[in-house]
């Protein structure tokens, strides 16, 4: 199969640079005539139609969106980097990497066949306007846009859109090690978005008032429009997606006829749906031993489970009345047994699991360094946590912690309601209580708008992302992250997470990284568990599918060179 893709290699150093959210019909087709059909699971609900801000960044609103948004590149399952040679007319250029020598400027250049599928071609304006919008505020590009990720657009000096070719330049003495993944898969927006769209809903996309209105819009309309081999022709953020082949596609033609995407948080149903035909497959954002032995003798399935890019972490709301207090919040931690946790969801069926001791770096990676470990956090130590809390002034009434007389809570501990969080968070339930405080247990099955408005006291949910890392410092705990969704505020971490976006190598924005872990560890606002294995199955009758775990798009990475088998 003729592919338009370059390979750049890449050290897969880290975890991912712009994180994503994980909350955790009919296989028709055949031969002749025949309509080729797949139904491939999206394991829960997309908040809204565009990826660019907090609620949309999950994995669910990626996938959704996978072969409508074009991007310039995109993590292969190898570790391996590929540009989008369908997308770009060639590798994009390095013009200048050395701050010292002038300005770090760097440009791309659109294919000359790229156009969107209401026949308009893509220019650098779609690249200008969309790395406008996933700036923050501050930039003064947009007055509401609220971008999950603005370390790379917050950079910028200037772009200068000519034709097909724009051309970045950084701010002085900035650079980015990162840089050209600005508008790739793993971006805020998952690629970039038709700005003439904007001009014929009559906004002026250079008045920040009137972008606003255009991000807002991308967000809440579903697309009719498309930049990749398929295209959106029904559905809504509560059922499904219906996809079919881009008429105005220049790359080579995608080979199914339809792609349906339906939203089952239910992962109960997966098995007797997958046996009775009614799905194709699916890449499940968490981990299910039931459905893996189910799987796993089946003939005619394909099932790979592995060590994936999605880190399960324990979070808390800083501006809660109790746990803005550090060291409830280091009590809290304290008493939380994170092997007790990983034992008892992933032990069965996958031994090799790991406690995830950095927030940004694997432990295979050059640049781990074991934060966690030696503070006892996450170790389930009831006496050191008590010792925690007497010091503080609090008090054991019976069961019940207090403090100045008043109990403490009770909490409200949330997830998604998977069997892994469901696990979880009761677990997490019985370990608190050893410590007096009193949770109570509420699920959500939209956890993008439930982060973003902040609507939890301990919240367990993922990251995903891919082995970018340089942003994620910043994405996660500066203060002005619209995905600092617990209200965390500390100078040092925003010091140490800046830099780490700006550093002129990967190996001084590792240095920063680990600082800014280190910084973030006392605090008490993240508790990472454990590197989640992922596991992804697919009916033998298609092929060209594969799992691809450096990606938050997974197995839909190469949505269109998926065919059905002959």
């Amino acid at each position: 199969m003729h592919k338009r893709r370059k390979t750049l290699a890449l050290a897969a150093a880290g975890t991912s640079a712009l994180m994503v959210l994980t909350a955790c019909g009919g296989g028709g087709g055949g031969e002749g005539e025949q309509e080729k059909e797949v139904t491939w699971v999206i394991n829960s609900l997309p908040a809204a139609w565009a990826s660019i801000s907090a609620a949309g960044g999950s994995v669910y609103t990626i996938q959704t969106l996978s072969g409508v948004v074009p991007h310039t590149g995109v993590w292969q399952p190898d570790g391996t980097y590929e540009y989008n040679l369908d997308v770009l007319a060639e590798e994009p250029t390095l013009i200048n990497d050395d701050p010292d020598e002038g300005p770090f400027q760097f440009s791309f250049t659109l294919h000359e066949d790229a156009v969107w599928s209401d026949g308009t071609p893509m220019t650098a304006e779609d690249l200008r306007v969309t790395a406008m919008m996933n700036a923050s505020p501050d930039e003064g590009y947009c007055d509401t846009c609220d971008s999950r990720g603005t370390t790379s657009s917050d950079m910028i000096e200037s772009m200068e859109a000519d034709g097909k070719t724009l051309t970045v330049t950084l701010k002085e003495g900035l650079a980015n090690p990162e840089w050209m993944g600005l508008l790739d898969s793993d971006s805020a927006g998952g690629g970039f978005y038709p700005s003439h769209l904007a001009e014929e809903n009559g906004w002026d996309v250079d008045d920040p008032a009137q972008l606003g209105e255009f991000y807002a819009w991308l967000h809440e309309t579903r697309p009719e429009w498309s930049g990749g081999p398929y295209q959106i022709v029904d559905g809504d953020l509560q059922n499904q997606v219906v996809k079919e082949p881009n008429p105005e596609w220049w790359g080579e033609a995608p080979a199914l006829d339809r792609i349906i995407m339906p939203y089952n948080t239910d992962e109960g149903t997966f098995v007797p749906a997958f046996q009775n035909g009614e799905i194709d497959g699916a890449n499940p954002a968490q981990y299910s031993e039931d459905i893996i032995t189910q799987l796993q003798d089946m003939e005619g399935v394909t099932l790979t489970v592995g060590e994936g890019n999605i880190w399960e972490h324990i979070d808390i709301n800083t501006e809660n009345e109790w746990l803005s207090d550090v060291e409830l919040r280091r009590a809290v931690f304290t008493a939380i047994n994170r092997d007790e946790i990983a034992s008892r969801n992933f032990e069965a069926g996958y031994p090799e699991y790991e406690l995830k001791n950095n927030h940004i770096f694997g432990s295979t990676s050059e640049y781990f360094e074991d934060h966690i470990s030696e503070t006892g956090q996450g170790s389930g130590d009831v006496e050191a946590a008590t010792v925690i809390l007497e010091e503080a002034g609090y008090e054991l009434d019976g069961d019940t912690l207090t403090l100045d007389g008043e109990q403490v809570g009770p909490l409200r501990l949330r997830s998604t309601d998977t069997v892994i969080r469901n696990n979880s968070v009761q677990l997490i339930q019985a370990q608190l209580a050893e410590i007096g405080i009193e949770t109570t247990i509420e699920m959500t099955d939209d956890l993008g708008t439930m982060l973003a408005e902040q609507d939890y006291d301990i919240v367990q949910f993922g990251w995903s992302g891919s082995p970018y890392f340089a942003s994620n410092p910043q994405q996660f705990w500066h203060s002005e992250s619209s995905s600092n969704f617990g209200g965390f505020s500390n100078d040092e971490v925003d010091e140490h997470a800046e830099a780490t976006g700006t550093a002129p190598s990967l190996d001084e924005a590792a240095e920063h990284a680990n600082a800014a872990v280190a910084a973030v560890v006392p605090e008490a606002y993240v508790l990472p568990i454990v590197a989640e294995p992922n596991y992804f199955f697919v009916n033998d009758r298609l092929v060209n599918v594969e799992d691809n775990l450096q990606s938050s798009f997974r197995a839909t990475y190469n949505i269109g060179e998926w065919d059905i088998a002959e």
